[in-house]
């Protein structure tokens, strides 16, 4: 079988830097034809650099990373260095890229990429906020019926992570996740529920660090870094990694479990803005649009993170 082409819109940030070498160990599985980056854990500028460094550090120049939007669609920009440090990448020094942007902006590569391939061969991955994704859907409609799927980090059956409502990419731009679920395409969300049950403890971060190849010891730096900001705020045993949780169900989807509902995206509440409703029990009738994933086998998942980081 052939890989599943995918683009990966991403806002690096450590978890999305993982997200990115996860999809480069695979092709067996995954064509990554571009990388696409949007503001959101830290500034536009930042994340165009950082997805380059990434690409850089797995000797992978051949993927062109397309800058995107610098904002939200309606409301101001926030961002996340409290989590993910000025750099977005802070716990290792990488060199400056010397890989160039691409000249075409992120929403035409995305409209491009998914025009010129055959229909339902391209797989959409927003990592970020989906400012990118849901332009492309507003400029050219016609991709919708030619996506083969959306699959994103989002949202929160439950409670969210940077207010009790919402989750960061879904707070950060809720106009643009409302589009995304309401566009028609088929949608995957990866979501808080899951994502906290795949926690980076130290038994999982030494095994990382094992590998012994200098891209292991870097992605084990940042992720040293990256892990302090919930070690000490909620007490846990170590950050959720909650981007490659993506990949990962793109390579293996029986680690994940979940159910078709319908999930709306707040966009006006006064305290709920950025919330997904997610009604899991079908209390409103309405036709589900998205496939809700929130369970993980953890130990799987990160069996098969450090079998492939080792590859590269």
């Amino acid at each position: 079988m052939a890989p599943r082409a995918l683009i990966l819109d991403c806002d690096p940030g450590q978890d999305d830097a993982v997200a990115i070498l996860l999809a480069l160990a695979s092709p067996a599985e995954l064509e990554l034809l571009a990388v696409t980056t949007v503001a959101g854990n830290v500034p536009l500028a930042r994340t165009s650099e950082n997805a380059r460094k990434v690409l850089e550090l797995a000797g992978r120049r051949d993927v062109p990373v397309h800058a995107g939007c610098p904002r939200p669609i309606l409301v101001p920009l926030e961002t996340a260095e409290y989590v993910h440090g000025e750099t977005g990448l802070n716990g290792v020094e990488l060199p400056p890229p010397s890989l160039p942007l691409a000249a075409e902006h992120a929403v035409d590569a995305i409209v491009r990429l998914v025009m010129e391939r055959p229909p339902g061969t391209v797989t959409l991955c927003p990592t970020g906020p989906l400012t990118n994704v849901a332009l492309a859907i507003v400029k050219e409609p016609a991709i919708v019926p030619r996506l083969a799927e959306i699959v994103l980090m989002g949202g929160a059956k439950e409670l969210g992570n940077v207010t009790a409502a919402a989750e960061f990419n879904f707070f950060v731009d809720p106009h643009a996740a409302a589009i995304v679920f309401e566009c028609g395409a088929p949608v995957t969300m990866i979501g808080l529920d899951l994502t906290h049950q795949v926690l980076i403890t130290a038994e999982r971060l030494a095994r990382i660090r094992a590998i012994g190849t200098p891209l292991a010891r870097a992605v084990a730096g940042f992720l040293d870094f990256y892990n302090r900001h919930d070690r000490e705020r909620y007490g846990v045993p170590g950050a959720p990694l909650h981007d490659p949780c993506v990949i990962a169900h793109l390579i293996r989807p029986e680690l994940f479990r979940g159910k078709r509902c319908r999930v709306d995206v707040e966009t006006e509440g006064r305290f709920c803005r950025g919330r997904s409703v997610v009604d899991w029990w079908n209390r409103s009738g309405r036709p589900a649009n998205a496939l809700a994933l929130t369970e993980a086998d953890a130990e799987g998942f990160f069996d098969l993170l450090v079998e492939r980081l080792a590859r590269l």
